[in-house]
């Protein structure tokens, strides 16, 4: 599909509100490697898995077609951030240990991508694609989030935000798959941190194009009921889903 920008005008929110991912997911791809010299981080957003990569690997080129998500990725000394598509890496043929692609695949050309990944995998290489969807806190304030995901903007995510409502079991992944155990995602939040994680969906600003508000507005007093004392920090959890693969040696 072509691409379409709808993180640049939020790049900001996405920086400051999207969670990282734990060191132990990156010391596990970096063990399925074939090498640590070089990794390749696409749809890297401001960078928010390419810093956990390049604790592991000597080098990392970071891509992403949103210049101004780029513009906002946290610097990193082993980390080159450029502004182009995840099939238009640039990089030598069999010249990449890893690609990685961190809540991003779904909005790829995915043909395409996954002929530039056999393109710059050495044999042996491995493509690690995963994604994260429902918070898991309480009841209560689970419903509050599958209310606003699911009825509220809903119908406007882009295509391809479906593969990640399904875990990305039916998304199309050409590889000989490796198994995979469980990761989570884990942060304490105050209930703004939570809010500015919203305001950094795709789907709210495709709403709000439409409609010319925000539709935050038609959950908050639900949201701030559920929470409590905005200032309390609550455990916020995801479990992440992966599809990885290897090229073969």
């Amino acid at each position: 599909m072509p691409y379409v920008d709808d993180f640049s005008r939020q790049a900001g929110e996405y920086r400051r509100h999207r969670p990282h991912y734990p060191d132990a997911l990156f010391a596990y791809l970096a063990g399925l490697a074939p090498g640590r010299t070089l990794a390749l981080d696409c749809g890297t957003g401001n960078g928010q898995a390419a810093g956990g990569v390049a604790r592991q690997f000597a080098a990392v080129v970071a891509t992403d077609a949103s210049a101004r998500q780029i513009a906002n990725a946290a610097p990193h000394p082993r980390v080159t951030y450029k502004v182009a598509p995840a099939d238009q890496s640039g990089l030598a043929n069999r010249s990449v240990d890893l690609i990685t692609v961190a809540q991003a695949m779904h909005w790829f050309d995915l043909p395409a991508f996954y002929a530039e990944a056999r393109r710059v995998l050495r044999p042996g290489g491995v493509l690690a694609a995963w994604c994260y969807h429902l918070i898991d806190v309480d009841p209560a304030l689970n419903r509050v989030f599958e209310r606003f995901f699911e009825e509220i903007i809903g119908p406007y995510w882009s295509p391809g935000a479906e593969w990640v409502s399904d875990h990305y079991r039916t998304i199309p992944f050409p590889f000989a798959e490796v198994a995979t155990p469980d990761f989570m995602l884990e942060v304490d939040w105050v209930l703004e941190d939570l809010v500015g994680y919203f305001k950094s969906w795709s789907g709210r600003q495709r709403f709000m194009d439409m409609h010319g508000y925000d539709p935050l507005d038609d959950i908050r007093d639900e949201l701030a009921a559920a929470w409590g004392d905005p200032q309390t920090r609550q455990a916020i959890r995801w479990p992440l889903y992966f599809r990885i693969g290897r090229i073969p040696g």
